[in-house]
């Protein structure tokens, strides 16, 4: 508790942050849907919103490299604050779609400077800890999110300034932080060819997670809006499917741990089918809401499960990198489902989409069943960790899977002493020796003084080091 209390302006600012995040998931698409605009397009703007988030994992961490953690968070944060108002004007698809680009990208930059900070935070003791919080909180938040849309309608100005308001005051607690800003972060490398040579498994799971719910959080929205009577209704119908895969994170992977992972991957990718099936042929708004929550708990769960698959068929130190993988192909499906099932939506009816994901499911069923049986080297099988589809590659140096080097500190980062503190230190301790001792106290231990005393190296701004470096400006 004490760990996480020196966590909480980070926390705090996850919350509301992912709180924004949440309602804007469901906002665009509705608005979008009110506006005019297909199914294919609204198809095409979630594909945008998920390609920006790839964008992101690949061009952040130079970003955050370049400014530090606190500057690159205002920035980003005042950027998505912006594009969220620009967004709620505008009407044309392109700029739609461009701005949905933008704040995939965005949302991932702020992912990966809160991460990246709470595992700098983190010890060996906590990180399993820290990590369990911050996947509630994600998932939490985004449910209380979508409740926020009824503020107004759809059509007004409202929900966007709304949002807005939330993203820009995500920024206060970090500002206002006294932990000290993590090291600058190091981009991550994604190894897909030796994901599949060592957990396909991992693949095919990854796939259909960011396909199945790519499409839900792309289109889910307009479908429950066509199917129901109020907006109420549809936000709840949203925050259900969250809350059904928050409830069975865990009890799925207690059960992994025990009876392996390739069978509960089979059983998820089965209950996939059987769920999307039930939302697609449900009568009633009641049996829709217990349908869709079946649907939350055996499609989210499919994420971690892949990524608990990849873990226990890598080495340890191999970990951010397939975790990495991971995440990229859980979000290239993403990209490309939805535009398949967007398309089955114009033509078809509502409940198409929730047939196509069925479909996807029975597909991905008869590849895990092609699957078993297939030796993998496993270096250690450990115990399951929950996750989120909604976090940034950062959070694989969080995850207690991750190699001890990826470990940070509870207590503020501290610079490493460089050649200038040493000069400055070994300078203040002969100053202080001087002051100590007599003028004769000084020729007694050291002969004759000399007829003129040589100055100590100078650390001040410009002055030049016995090496020839020229020592920086501290400004």
């Amino acid at each position: 508790m004490k760990a996480l209390m020196t966590l909480t302006s980070l926390l705090f600012s996850v919350a509301l942050l992912l709180v924004g995040h949440g309602m804007q998931l469901t906002l665009l698409p509705l608005r979008a849907a009110a506006m005019g605009h297909s199914d294919l397009q609204i198809a095409l703007g979630g594909s945008a919103y998920f390609l920006g988030f790839i964008a992101g994992c690949l061009l952040v961490p130079r970003l955050i490299a370049r400014a530090g953690h606190i500057r690159s968070f205002a920035v980003l944060s005042s950027a998505m604050t912006s594009v969220i108002l620009v967004i709620g004007l505008s009407e044309s698809w392109w700029i739609w779609a461009a701005l949905r680009f933008g704040i995939g990208f965005l949302i991932c930059g702020l992912y990966s400077i809160i991460e990246s900070w709470l595992n700098d935070q983190a010890t060996e003791d906590n990180r399993g800890q820290v990590l369990s919080v911050y996947t509630f909180l994600v998932l939490l938040s985004m449910a209380v999110g979508q409740q926020l849309v009824n503020a107004s309608p759809v059509t007004g100005s409202t929900p966007f300034m709304v949002l807005a308001a939330i993203i820009a005051l995500s920024t206060i607690p970090v500002s206002m932080t006294r932990n000290l800003a993590p090291a600058p972060l190091e981009s991550t490398r994604t190894r897909i060819r030796l994901l599949l040579s060592r957990s396909p498994l991992a693949v095919t799971g990854a796939l259909l997670s960011g396909a199945v719910t790519g499409a839900f959080w792309t289109l889910g929205a307009v479908f429950a809006r066509r199917s129901m009577d109020s907006l109420a209704d549809t936000t709840l119908f949203m925050s259900a499917a969250i809350i059904g895969g928050a409830l069975f994170q865990y009890p799925f992977g207690w059960l992994s741990d025990r009876v392996g992972r390739e069978n509960i991957m089979l059983l998820l990718v089965s209950l996939s089918a059987i769920s999307s099936a039930c939302v697609a042929m449900a009568p009633s708004s009641e049996l829709l809401f217990a349908a869709i929550i079946f649907f939350g708990a055996s499609t989210m769960p499919l994420y971690s499960m892949s990524l608990a698959t990849a873990a226990d068929n890598s080495l340890r130190h191999e970990f951010v990198e397939v975790g990495t993988t991971v995440l990229l192909l859980n979000a290239l499906g993403a990209v490309l489902a939805p535009v398949a099932l967007g398309q089955l939506m114009s033509i078809g009816e509502p409940s198409w989409l929730f047939w196509g994901c069925s479909g996807l499911s029975v597909l991905a069923a008869v590849v895990v069943l092609s699957q078993r049986g297939r030796k993998m080297i496993v270096d250690n099988v450990v115990p399951f960790s929950a996750a989120a589809t909604d976090m940034a590659p950062t959070s694989f140096d969080l995850d207690p899977r991750a190699p001890e080097d990826a470990q940070g500190d509870l207590t503020p980062t501290e610079e490493v002493p460089s050649l200038l503190d040493d000069i400055d230190i070994q300078a203040e301790e002969t100053a202080a020796s001087d002051q100590d001792l007599n003028p004769g106290e000084l020729r007694s231990q050291d002969g004759p003084a000399p007829d003129h005393e040589e100055p100590l190296p100078s650390t001040s701004s410009g002055s030049t080091l016995p090496s020839g470096q020229k020592t920086p400006d501290p400004s």
